[in-house]
């Protein structure tokens, strides 16, 4: 490990001169993160993970193996892709075309995970605690808590910050106190959101 190192990084990966990685962070094998990434504190990047140079990490994001965070794509705190879930950043790519100023932005908000396989088409955004089922193609914004499932990916219900369906209808006027945390949840016409 480099003196100035303060994060864990396998001989195998690569991270280039200039990427800012937070404390605790750890880089498995295979990985390379470019010199333009900006990666939070007790981040865990599996094997065989890309980072692009212009996308930024928060903490404790969980990066399984086989994911690529190209750029423009943006990671909040908490957030969990799994293995081999994917990113985009061309919404019309053509090996013949150069778009590399069309790329579009990608934000995943604090907490939403992203299921084992899932796509994620550029240009959206994924809300807070929002939950991607395994194998979804997810082409257009995301609500808070919603829970999308299928191709084209639909919401089929809501999801708690615990990781546990709430019984409330997608649509109506409802509230929903979480069995393990006690977090109160309140159903807003289509919208969900925590208490404070």
């Amino acid at each position: 490990m480099h003196p100035q190192m303060n994060y864990t990084k396998h001989e195998t990966a690569i991270v280039d001169e200039g990427a800012q990685v937070g404390n605790g962070t750890r880089i498995w094998h295979w990985a390379h993160v470019c010199g333009g990434a900006v990666i939070g504190d007790n981040c865990s990047l599996g094997q065989n993970v890309f980072v692009g140079n212009a996308v930024v990490i928060g903490s404790n994001v969980k990066i399984q193996n086989n994911v690529s965070v190209y750029d423009n794509v943006t990671l909040q705190n908490d957030v969990f892709c799994g293995p081999s879930m994917v990113f985009t950043n061309v919404y019309n790519p053509r090996s013949a075309v150069q778009r590399k100023n069309e790329y579009r932005d990608t934000l995943v908000k604090q907490g939403a995970t992203l299921g084992a396989n899932c796509t994620i088409v550029c240009g959206v955004t994924i809300g807070e605690y929002a939950f991607v089922g395994a194998g979804a193609v997810i082409s257009k914004d995301v609500p808070a808590f919603a829970l999308m499932v299928g191709v084209p990916a639909q919401q089929t219900g809501w999801m708690s910050r615990f990781g546990e369906r709430i019984t409330l209808p997608l649509k109506g006027e409802g509230t929903y106190t979480c069995p393990h945390t006690g977090d109160r949840y309140i159903l807003t016409g289509s919208s969900m959101s925590l208490s404070q």
